[in-house]
């Protein structure tokens, strides 16, 4: 048990200390020596661990360039779904995500990162939460702090539950499990793992906290968690949870709420820009990643963009299904950042770049040689999108049409209405949905809590690629990851999930 405790405890701080954006007041004291109520102990001591945090969320570990935080994870999302494919293996980078053999590799560090890394910020987010309550300093940053402590915790827990627990079914027990629950720095014994309705009972309690926290705090950038993109995470859980009032309520209080007037709709010409600026209108939430942090082809924009000079990039850029791309009309600006010639003339491609046809440029790097590019986590399209899928699944057609225009409208200036009703209109919105968030970290997670199978038919994929993976069931078990062997042997009262 000692070893044990050794570890975990080891791994939280030293974490704590490789992610701090501010490291004057970590720098004091080897990790040996770290004591925590003392990190922790003012106001602004709280917040450096805040930022460590944000930057924890695409900084490389495990010296693994393809485990790069969140960011790493929201490929990981992508190219296990249909939209995003791969023309090519290029240097091997997400093949076996791609290729769904990731789930079952008990031993895999890759399989195994979600789990350690989202259990990594539950450790820091606690620390923050327990000993931050005895802090000095000016209260309006400690409790900032604090709720984005509370924000971070939900936001893990969402994470791994969806992951590595069975989909959620409204009006269910939900009595299958989830993961292992941690409120306090000290809770570091091996323990059972909770339920899927007790998981997302925290996260719903960590969110009210964090709401209640940050409310009528002013937003210091769209990296820290605000008012908004609190709520926007609330219309995120509430749509898994198929509690549709919820989820078309806080999505809507997300994109209107009083502190974040700056957020709108980007224009066309913004669109087009890259997805790399998080001064952009739209964005609720989001890292910017700075010069001398970069990664350069760990980043984000190193994988998913069209222009930094990657070999995974020159070899395998990202192409649009087909499919996905031939249900939208070529006003729309969305599918006019995706090019069918894989030309891309004007981005000015040198001779080495492989090009295939249906190429996106969404994303682009500052330029061929830095990957740098600031990553969106959130956007008020999203919560359009949650708002209208909601109010149709409550009944309020008329209404989902309403909000839904908007957003299209904003991306195609000759749309005027939707035509259809019902069923066909409801699988508009989910088109739109699949185009709108393409590259963004959605698709898996959607596919699941829509209980749909992966089908990837039809479409333009290379089936040596994806090794002849085309279509997966929604009852097949590698929608449910399996618990790392690491955890198991180091915690010998969880129970694996069935292979």
């Amino acid at each position: 048990m000692k070893n044990i405790k050794l570890l975990i405890s080891g791994l939280a701080i030293t974490t704590l200390l490789l992610t701090s954006c501010n490291d004057d007041f970590l720098d004091t004291k080897s990790t040996e020596s770290v004591d925590a109520p003392t990190i922790y102990s003012t106001s602004d001591n709280l917040m450096a661990a805040i930022n460590g945090m944000h930057r924890n969320m695409y900084v490389r570990q495990n010296s693994s360039q393809g485990q790069n935080g969140y960011t790493g994870q929201m490929i990981i999302s992508d190219v296990m779904g249909e939209d995003l494919i791969f023309p090519t293996t290029g240097n091997g980078w997400f093949r076996d995500e791609l290729r769904w053999i990731t789930p079952g590799l008990v031993t895999s560090s890759t399989a195994s990162y979600p789990w350690t890394f989202w259990a990594g910020m539950i450790r820091n987010a606690n620390n923050i939460i327990t000993y931050g309550a005895t802090a000095t300093g000016d209260q309006i940053l400690k409790d900032k702090a604090i709720g984005e402590a509370y924000a971070y915790r939900a936001f893990s827990n969402f994470q791994l539950v969806q992951l590595y627990g069975i989909r959620y079914t409204a009006g269910g027990n939900n009595s299958n499990l989830g993961p292992v629950l941690r409120e306090d720095p000290a809770d570091i014994l091996p323990k059972q793992r909770a339920t899927v309705e007790e998981t997302y009972a925290l996260i719903w309690s960590d969110l009210d906290k964090a709401q209640a926290l940050l409310t009528g705090k002013t937003v210091t950038n769209k990296s820290h968690f605000t008012l908004a993109n609190v709520k926007g995470l609330k219309a995120r859980v509430a749509l898994v949870q198929q509690d549709y009032a919820k989820a078309a309520q806080f999505a809507n209080e997300a994109r209107a709420t009083s502190l974040t007037p700056s957020i709108a709709l980007m224009s066309q010409t913004q669109y087009r820009a890259g997805f790399n600026d998080y001064t952009n209108p739209e964005w609720m939430w989001g890292v910017t990643i700075l010069a001398d942090q970069s990664d350069f082809f760990g980043n984000f924009h190193g994988y998913m963009s069209r222009n930094y000079n990657s070999s995974q990039i020159r070899t395998a850029p990202k192409v649009m299904s087909t499919k996905l791309y031939n249900a939208f009309p070529s006003t729309d600006v969305r599918v006019q950042v995706v090019d069918p010639t894989g030309a891309h003339t004007a981005l000015a491609l040198p001779s080495n770049y492989s090009k295939f046809p249906y190429t996106s440029q969404k994303f682009l790097s500052v330029s061929q040689s830095v990957s740098l590019g600031d990553v969106p986590f959130m956007r008020a399209a999203e919560m359009y999108l949650i708002e209208a899928e909601a109010l149709y699944r409550l009944g309020r057609e008329a209404d989902s049409k309403t909000v839904l225009t908007t957003l299209v409208k904003a991306r195609d200036t000759s749309f005027t209405a939707f035509t259809t009703t019902g069923d066909a209109y409801y699988q508009q919105i989910l088109l739109n949905r699949r185009l709108e968030l393409w590259g963004e970290g959605f698709r898996f997670y959607d596919l699941k809590r829509l209980n749909q199978k992966l089908d990837r038919t039809g479409a333009n994929h290379n089936a040596t690629v994806i090794n002849n993976v085309y279509t997966i069931e929604p009852t097949d078990a590698r929608w449910q990851w399996m618990i790392p062997q690491a955890e198991i042997n180091a915690n010998p009262l969880i129970t694996q999930n069935p292979s």
